[in-house]
């Protein structure tokens, strides 16, 4: 059995986001093997038949000492179970494991970018010179033989083309994850007396979580009544991350509602009216609109890399500029005071799931391109 590894920061990321690629390619006949930090899933993963091989991750540190001891562990790792194909998850893990990847003699590489990130959205001379350092390290690590970087939007994929310079045809488009269409299925409206509007996310600055409260407040000198809710939490690793107190002091007076950290996604979706992502982070596919568009909703989100994949404007949402709170509140107002648009919008978001989104499509795009890359690997010996 050919050995598929894929290399991930964390297990609870590597269940949300690639879980059911794994087990298909489990099922087409690969020995699948995780080497990731392990903190609450090990059993999920090990449940699964796959080999799970636990590692040390220094998330959100830029300190080279710690690259060091990462790229040491990977090589080390690499060396020992010698893959056969290896599947870097997300920028860092695609970085870090290019390098091992080199240094140790395994192809074929999948690296597989959930977006390009913060970096190359932030202003700023240090924002600048990270954004030049990441675009060499692209085009030098990315160009290498039996190599293959997997993007999720059409944004990302002209960039490796154009700036960084990798070839096209080893620059593969899958649009992000893919939704269970079985688990994420159309629902009526809810009969709230006030529009709720949510958003899924994890909490960060650049998801646009000050603008979304913002626009609360100006809809409510307005008096145009509307349920502010935000699912999900901080991250403590992350510069950029809004603290706690300051969610908390919001969800006391009333700015909005704070649920945390939610695992049943598709009652939230039918709980809401609206979904929102007021993003202008560098995303991939966001997978909250991705699911909330599988449930029927119309969106608000920003003309941002990622999230434009998703909404056509005026079709199955709107899209405003990235931090505009007054652009956004004219759109959430828009929606908010029009159930017949937004609920056309709701359909139309469902079709192109179906069309476009589905874990099966993505399933099978990505699938197909292992049995490429096995097909064309460098001969042993």
């Amino acid at each position: 059995m050919p050995r598929l590894l894929y290399l991930v920061t964390e297990d609870w990321y590597f269940c949300l986001h690639r879980l059911p690629i794994a087990r298909a390619a489990r099922d087409a006949g690969f020995e699948v093997m995780v080497a990731t930090q392990v903190q609450d899933h090990a059993t999920v993963i090990e449940g699964e038949g796959f080999q799970l091989i636990p590692m040390q991750w220094q998330r959100g540190s830029l300190n080279p000492l710690h690259a060091v001891s990462e790229l040491r562990q990977i090589a080390g790792i690499y060396r020992k179970h010698r893959p056969d194909l290896v599947h870097h998850v997300a920028l860092k893990p695609s970085l870090v494991g290019s390098i091992a990847s080199a240094l140790t003699g395994v192809s074929p590489v999948v690296n597989n970018l959930a977006g390009l990130g913060q970096s190359f959205t932030a202003d700023g001379m240090a924002a600048a010179m990270m954004r030049m350092a990441l675009t060499g390290a692209f085009g030098f690590l990315f160009s290498r033989p039996h190599t293959c970087t997997i993007v999720e939007n059409s944004d990302d994929q002209a960039f490796l083309t154009t700036r960084a310079g990798l070839e096209a045809d080893s620059v593969a488009l899958i649009r992000g994850i893919g939704v269970d269409e079985q688990r994420f299925v159309p629902q009526d409206e809810p009969q709230h007396d006030e529009p709720v509007v949510t958003m899924v996310s994890r909490l960060l600055w650049p998801k646009g979580v000050r603008e979304l409260v913002d626009a609360g407040a100006i809809l409510r000198e307005r008096g145009i009544r509307v349920r502010i809710r935000l699912v999900g939490t901080p991250d403590p690793t992350s510069r950029v991350s809004v603290p706690e107190a300051q969610l908390r002091q919001w969800d006391a007076q009333g700015a909005l509602e704070w649920l945390g950290h939610r695992d049943d996604i598709p009652e939230i979706w039918r709980d809401s009216t609206i979904a929102v992502l007021p993003s202008y982070y560098r995303e991939g596919i966001p997978r909250s609109l991705l699911e909330a568009a599988a449930c029927g909703r119309a969106i608000v989100t920003t003309d941002m890399p990622g999230c434009r994949e998703i909404v056509r404007h005026g079709e199955n949402g709107l899209l405003v500029p990235p931090r505009d709170a007054l652009a956004l509140t004219d759109a959430i107002a828009t929606l908010a005071t029009d159930p017949d648009r937004r609920q056309r919008m709701g359909r139309a978001g469902r079709e192109r799931v179906e069309q476009e989104f589905s874990e099966h499509h993505v399933v099978a795009q990505t699938l197909a391109l292992y049995r490429r890359l096995m097909e064309n690997r460098p001969k042993a010996g």
